[in-house]
């Protein structure tokens, strides 16, 4: 049996793919903030982590004896101060005296403040519930400030960032759909922008747009996308995919004129929905 399909132009909106990368939303890449030999990295490629959980431990022999000697100075100068209280109350003591006692004793528990505070930064802990991606350090290697031990990202919320051109940021808009196509998946993602830059890149004259994807099986930062970024509107001739005959590189198409069926050489273009954008080939005027 034969179906006859009635061709007609239909208002279409165009689109442009814009090549992107899928990255996590959340992502840190943490550093030690004092120098030591890393003594415990108890975490693996790929191990989910907690917020707070630790990821390495320095050895901290040398904060441990600043921490002692700075709380045996703040115990000393402490036991100045309440001597020379006592004094300054029974006015055997001047007030230059006192107040020198006084800033002996505030800056001793300055540093004990201090020394514990390098103390727990001896302790590198996840700021937040992610995977590690990246091991950069491991037991044995000198950490510093500005070198980075492990990466960290939370999968459950990623992104496409995509460099759109400046000939079409003007189509794109805050929280608009956008389909994104990721390689190895099947399924179009349906994609929501998140953020637009507010200026151009000096060089490539793009604009940094961020698409929140939501979550779907096998979806990985650092996987290659392509956002669909609308361009304008135009009238497009579409017919069921069935109607399209291919042979070998020929691409063929049957209409109907004066009650019979006429072959006609045609190129296609995208392929949306079970339709066929025909290119030229096919005049919806006349047929």
């Amino acid at each position: 049996p034969v179906q006859v399909q009635t061709v007609e132009s239909q208002l279409h909106t165009n689109t442009e793919a814009v090549v992107g990368t899928v990255q996590a939303k959340l992502h840190a890449q943490l550093e030690a903030k004092v120098s030591g030999h890393i003594a415990q990295m108890p975490v693996t490629l790929g191990q989910p982590v907690k917020a707070g959980e630790l990821v390495a431990l320095l050895d901290s022999s040398d904060l441990k004896a600043r921490l002692d000697q700075s709380e045996a100075a703040s115990q000393q100068a402490s036991r100045d101060w309440d001597r020379i209280s006592a004094l300054f109350h029974q006015r055997a003591a001047t007030q230059s005296e006192y107040d020198a006692a006084e800033a002996r004793k505030n800056g001793a528990d300055a540093a004990v403040a201090e020394a514990k505070a390098m103390l727990a930064y001896a302790k590198v802990v996840a700021p937040f519930d992610g995977v590690v991606t990246r091991k950069w350090a491991d037991v044995g290697d000198l950490a510093s400030p500005g070198k980075p031990l492990v990466d960290i990202e939370d999968p459950s919320q990623l992104q496409v960032w995509a460099d759109v051109p400046d000939n079409l940021t003007s189509e794109v808009r805050p929280d608009e759909n956008l389909d994104v196509r990721v390689d190895g998946l099947d399924n179009q993602l349906a994609g929501t922008v998140a953020e637009i830059s507010p200026a151009a890149d000096p060089i490539t004259h793009t604009f940094r747009v961020k698409v929140n994807l939501p979550v779907t099986p096998g979806l990985k930062s650092g996987q290659f996308a392509r956002v669909e970024v609308p361009a304008g509107e135009s009238r497009t001739l579409f017919v069921p995919d069935a109607a399209v005959v291919q042979r070998g590189e020929l691409e063929i198409l049957f209409v109907i004129a004066d009650g019979h069926a006429h072959l006609r050489l045609v190129k296609t273009g995208r392929h949306l929905d079970g339709r066929m954008e025909i290119l030229y080939g096919l005049n919806a005027r006349s047929e």
